[in-house]
């Protein structure tokens, strides 16, 4: 039964992949855990800090800072953020495949496109297709340190100060849920000003003819309109001890703070990603093992009845 003997060991070279399938899913759920930890701790600041600089490019300061400057772009600039290892399905396929549509999109205007790369996959990715990387950066661990993204956020944010480049563009992977990591492209530089609309508010009330709650509703939205006007977004700002200063590191701190919680929030996508990859690994691996078993079971009856025969037709010819 050499034919066996072969679905025998295959079925065992399976099962031994599908326990470490198995436990590289466990091993990536709690991963995820810690890495949604701190997603979420850095969630508040970074927004936070999108909405005072967004705030800021909104205004007419004193001093209007460069990175909130529009000029016409012929050369842009794109950190892509992308994962160390692999094993986690199409994530960072995906993300490429973004980055490089709009990098695409840019080329065909005549536009020039310098890389940042971020993880050791979009450096090799790169490195085959081609393309004008002037930093990257790899080597973060699950728990990634501003002080090593700074040197190649700096490389990118000189460039635009000097003028090298005139749009800075931030590829990512964000994450929706566990099941579901959406790649996304978006603008750092210049800095967009909030869109007003999306900070109004729309009182709808209806009220019923009764004098007192009547009364009520009409004390407590005018409460409401009061608080709006003091929360509005027409903010009027003092600088000190020098505007330019103050801007300076605002603007700064702000794209080291999107970047940063960018690379963390990949981080939780990657784990996400993997736990979902590791447990498809081990269902198909279990549907295997089941197909082969079957496989064996037949063969093996195929041959019983075979040998069977044969003692019955020995025992006919002697007889």
């Amino acid at each position: 039964m050499a034919v066996g003997k072969e679905i025998r060991t295959k079925i065992s070279s399976i099962q031994s992949t599908q326990k470490i399938t198995s436990a590289m899913e466990m091993v990536a759920a709690s991963k995820m855990r810690r890495a949604q930890d701190r997603m979420e701790l850095g969630k508040p600041y970074a927004q936070r800090m999108r909405a005072v600089v967004g705030h800021i490019a909104n205004s007419t300061p004193e001093y209007r800072h460069a990175y909130m400057q529009e000029r016409e772009v012929k050369r842009a600039g794109y950190i892509i953020v992308s994962t160390d290892r692999g094993l986690c399905g199409g994530l960072n396929i995906n993300l490429f495949k973004a980055a490089i549509q709009s990098m695409k999109a840019m080329q065909d205007e005549g536009v020039e496109v310098e890389l940042c790369l971020v993880g050791a996959k979009s450096a090799g990715f790169f490195a085959s297709v081609g393309g004008n990387v002037t930093a990257s950066v790899r080597d973060l661990g699950e728990e990634p340190a501003l002080e090593d993204l700074i040197g190649g956020v700096k490389t990118m944010l000189d460039a635009y100060t000097d003028g090298r480049i005139d749009a800075l563009y931030l590829a990512s992977n964000e994450f929706v849920n566990t099941m579901t990591q959406s790649p996304e492209v978006e603008q750092l530089l210049p800095l967009k000003a909030e869109d007003s609309e999306s900070l109004s508010h729309h009182w709808d009330y209806v009220y019923e003819p009764d004098a007192r709650e009547l009364l009520d509703a009409l004390m407590v939205r005018y409460i409401e309109s009061q608080v709006y006007q003091l929360l509005s977004h027409h903010w009027d700002y003092v600088y000190e001890p020098d505007a330019r200063e103050l801007l300076d590191a605002l603007m700064v701190r702000y794209i080291e703070s999107q970047v940063y919680q960018a690379v963390v929030e990949n981080g939780a996508c990657e784990q996400a990603a993997r736990m979902i990859a590791m447990k498809n690994a081990t269902d198909n691996a279990g549907e295997l093992i089941e197909e082969l078993q079957l496989v064996y079971n037949k063969a093996r009856q195929a041959a019983i009845t075979q040998e069977l025969a044969e003692i019955v037709g020995g025992a006919a010819a002697i007889g």
